[in-house]
């Protein structure tokens, strides 16, 4: 069964399976406010439906995510923690069945973050991961100044996340960040969730729970804190100048600041 796109997310229901697919290429699938909305909603009525075993989250036209859509941001910034965007992350955070990404060409930002609360990930060899927070005088969100250090240790994630420099997909392997680079990550990530969607389902769910029972409490709190921060920082003058530098295609000039 398949639903037509709402938002630049289609939906796509293949027995137990849930793909969610970001389908916005010509914006190389970058989020606005519209599409992290719909996704907080699909997560929200997978996690209560009997029927979904397992979802799988990608992008159209060999791309992930461009991460977040800078005019939109601009335009409607997130507020507070009942912004879509955050609704979106605290959803993946909790959803509770198997969540599995499937990464082709770039994941920027949130692209690369949300891959810290999917349970696998699988690259194309193509895939290039990238989280500018700061290069965008923002802070890391979705709980990555927690979970990044723990995955990659305190020395590479500093590296990441100050230097915001792309990496590959076998360094993204090599760290721990996807499972492996295959040359078809969606087709490898359905043919995962189905045999997932195989299994007896409350083993899985509580298996999955015991796996990240150790960080819950602290994803969450690191979540709000760093959600704050970040709401103040996109209106801070390093943050406006950063992304007015980006629209007219110049380096940004962060001298007044110092």
């Amino acid at each position: 069964m398949t639903d037509p796109v709402q938002d630049h997310v289609a939906t796509t229901l293949d027995g137990r399976v849930l793909h969610l697919v970001l389908d916005r290429p010509e914006k190389k699938n970058a989020l606005t406010r519209a599409m992290y909305a719909r996704l907080a909603d699909a997560l929200e009525e997978a996690a209560g439906d009997a029927d979904v075993r397992a979802v799988v989250l990608s992008g159209r036209g060999g791309v992930f995510t461009g991460g977040n859509d800078l005019g939109d941001f601009m335009m409607d910034p997130p507020t507070g923690p009942d912004s879509p965007v955050f609704r979106f992350l605290r959803n993946a955070v909790g959803f509770p069945k198997p969540l599995i990404a499937a990464v082709a060409g770039p994941a920027i930002g949130i692209g690369t973050t949300v891959l810290l609360h999917c349970d696998l990930a699988y690259a194309a060899p193509d895939a290039r991961f990238k989280m500018p927070f700061v290069d965008l005088g923002l802070v890391p969100e979705a709980a990555s100044s927690l979970l990044l250090p723990r995955i990659v240790g305190p020395a590479r994630a500093a590296e990441l996340l100050l230097f915001g420099e792309a990496f590959s997909a076998e360094t993204a392997r090599e760290m721990g960040l996807v499972n492996a680079v295959v040359e078809d990550p969606v087709e490898t990530a359905l043919e995962r969730a189905a045999v997932l969607a195989a299994k007896p389902p409350q083993a899985v769910r509580q298996s999955k729970a015991l796996l990240r029972r150790e960080t819950a409490d602290a994803v969450g709190e690191t979540m709000a804190h760093e959600g704050a921060l970040f709401v103040e920082r996109l209106a801070s003058p390093e943050a406006q100048e950063a992304f007015t530098a980006f629209f007219e295609k110049r380096t940004p000039d962060f001298s007044p600041f110092e």
